[in-house]
């Protein structure tokens, strides 16, 4: 039986509220306002609130939020502890290289940069675009685009709510709306659900190379006041992982004797017996680590996935009723460990060519953004991105270690304007590098000490998670059958360690083994959609306002 679903009419929708889709949402009506025109602007948002569900270091260049809002200082953004000094260091198991900066390329320079909590960011945006006349809905997920007859996207159905376990209406039933608009900007982050939905019906990844990954984890410490250094930005690479393993460390010193403190490890990794949080917890044993957090007290944590791909993975970025923007797209600067800049100029961009299209449609054909991709590439976007896109292919190649000192010779060259001229490309999808539980080497992980290092739980506890423990499962297996007849024989239930929250738990009774998925855990990492080696696991938003409320993140 079809639903009767409201539907709500907008010129732009926006689906997603992080830094991309906040600043679109702003532009939009800083030219509507310009050129004397109502442009009316939705974004929905499938966080509780706009900024729970935002998770980065983060460092970032304020160059995007300068051009959007000239005076954000007076107004009171959120971006009170300017970098310092910047250490870069090469991690043995019990000691540390400390890379003298003017080692290191320009474009690894923090200079002029911010530590910043992201979703305090986006929280203080999103009162920025509502002052604007901007409508935000927090708490409403985006489950399914909508395509008209000739595959022209006009907008999207929201997720319902009241739903039980077994896809039930309850008493509580509300059908999600339809929300229609001229044109749609997917500003979902990472591995969206509605971006791999659009991916795939109009084939936009046809000229792409496979999108590369990488899991971030961060906690949230409380240091000892005497070891607070505000505005230290330290990276590290090497130790605890090994030169075929791509990754490395950040610790970032800002506001109240706070320290982010994260852990990235690359998705391309191919023993089946890692476990990225374990990894993490073993980083902070180092004696360096362990030095700066004796005393400290944890508050927060939280994982998420990063795209690394870099312009060679980029999809097609416009498509009939809509673009993609910011990490829908794929704007994460490798090697400067930042894409909030680059998101948030794409999200301006984007808004530019909504509103030409909006109030100029003689000029479009197709109701195609066309001017979108043109504009990334005249804008300091590119330049950013393509002194890089060797970088990531270069580690995945020749390791870490040969695969910076490489890319770090390439980032010197472009930094005095040589650009060379190939373009190197990734030739396998994360989730084809896993090789065979018999053919991986084990790893011994240590006992959470509780102090230091901690376990998935205790962990999860502190990121705030919220899902009705009745409401449908939204990590679908399609076929439940794989998950013990491939997954669990051939690589050990690989899903047990890759995911960062203990949602994936193998359960025996004598020879009966089964697949116990607790997705009442859930962070919305996604990283289970990206690394599980036959695609068997499919990530879809769950009830609106699920998930994690982090703080300070």
């Amino acid at each position: 039986m079809k639903i009767e679903r409201d539907v709500m009419e907008y010129d732009v929708l926006i689906v997603g509220g992080g830094p991309a889709g906040l600043s679109a949402a702003i532009k939009i009506k800083q030219l509507a306002a310009k050129e004397n025109k109502e442009i009316s602007v939705c974004l929905v948002e499938k966080g509780v609130e706009v900024g729970s569900h935002i998770l980065s270091g983060a460092v970032i260049d304020p160059i995007a939020l300068t051009e959007l809002i000239p005076d954000w200082k007076e107004k009171g953004a959120p971006l009170n502890t300017k970098v310092s000094k910047d250490r870069f260091n090469i991690f043995s198991e019990k000691n540390s290289l400390d890379i003298p900066h003017w080692m290191m390329p320009p474009i690894m320079s923090n200079k002029e940069n911010y530590i910043v909590s992201l979703g305090d960011l986006c929280g203080w945006l999103s009162k920025e675009a509502e002052n604007l006349g901007v409508e935000i809905y927090p708490g409403f997920s985006a489950q399914m685009p909508i395509f008209n007859s000739s595959e022209e996207l006009i907008g999207i159905t929201t997720g319902d709510m009241g739903r039980d376990s077994d896809n039930n209406e309850t008493s509580n039933y509300v059908p999600g709306i339809e929300i229609h608009a001229k044109y749609s900007l997917i500003a979902e982050g990472t591995r969206g659900s509605i971006t791999k939905i659009i991916e795939k019906k109009l084939n936009l990844r046809k000229n792409s190379d496979p999108q590369k990954y990488g899991l971030g984890f961060k906690e949230v410490w409380r240091i000892d006041k005497n070891k607070h250094q505000p505005g230290l930005v330290e990276h590290s690479l090497g130790w605890p992982l090994n030169n075929d393993t791509g990754g490395g460390s950040f610790t970032y010193h800002y506001d109240e004797d706070l320290v982010s403190l994260g852990f990235v490890v690359h998705l391309d990794y191919s023993n089946a017996y890692l476990s990225p949080f374990d990894e993490f917890q073993r980083f902070k044993t180092h004696p360096k680590i362990k030095e700066l957090l004796t005393g400290a007290k944890r508050i927060n944590y939280g994982a998420r996935a990063i795209n690394e791909g870099g312009i060679q993975s980029w999809p097609q970025l416009v498509f009939p009723g809509g673009a993609f923007i910011g990490c829908s797209a794929g704007m994460v600067n490798v090697p400067r460990i930042k894409g909030t800049h680059n998101a948030m100029k794409s999200g301006i961009l984007g808004a530019e060519a909504c509103v030409d299209a909006i109030l100029k449609p003689e000029k479009i054909k197709d109701k195609i953004l066309e001017q979108y991709p043109g504009k990334i590439r005249d804008s300091w976007i590119w330049q950013d991105l393509n002194s890089v896109r060797n970088i990531k292919p270069l580690i995945s190649k020749y390791g870490t270690i040969l695969g910076m000192l490489f890319g770090g010779i390439e980032m010197w060259l472009a930094s005095y304007k040589v650009n060379l001229p190939w373009t190197l490309h990734h030739k396998e999808a994360d989730h084809e590098t896993l090789i065979d539980i018999n053919k991986s080497k084990p790893i011994n992980y240590l006992k959470p000490d509780g102090i230091f290092t901690f376990d998935k739980l205790s962990s999860i506890s502190l990121s705030n998670i919220g899902h009705k423990s009745n409401q449908p499962c939204h990590l679908k297996l399609i076929d439940k059958n794989i998950a013990i007849n491939l997954n669990y024989k051939i690589y050990n239930s690989p899903e047990q360690r890759y995911c960062p929250a203990g949602v994936y738990e193998i359960l025996q009774e004598g020879n009966n083994v089964k697949l116990q998925i607790n997705s009442q855990n859930c962070i919305h990492c996604k990283t289970c959609d990206i690394k599980d080696p036959t695609q068997n696991i499919d990530w879809v938003p769950p009830e609106g306002g699920s998930g994690p409320i982090y703080s300070k993140m």
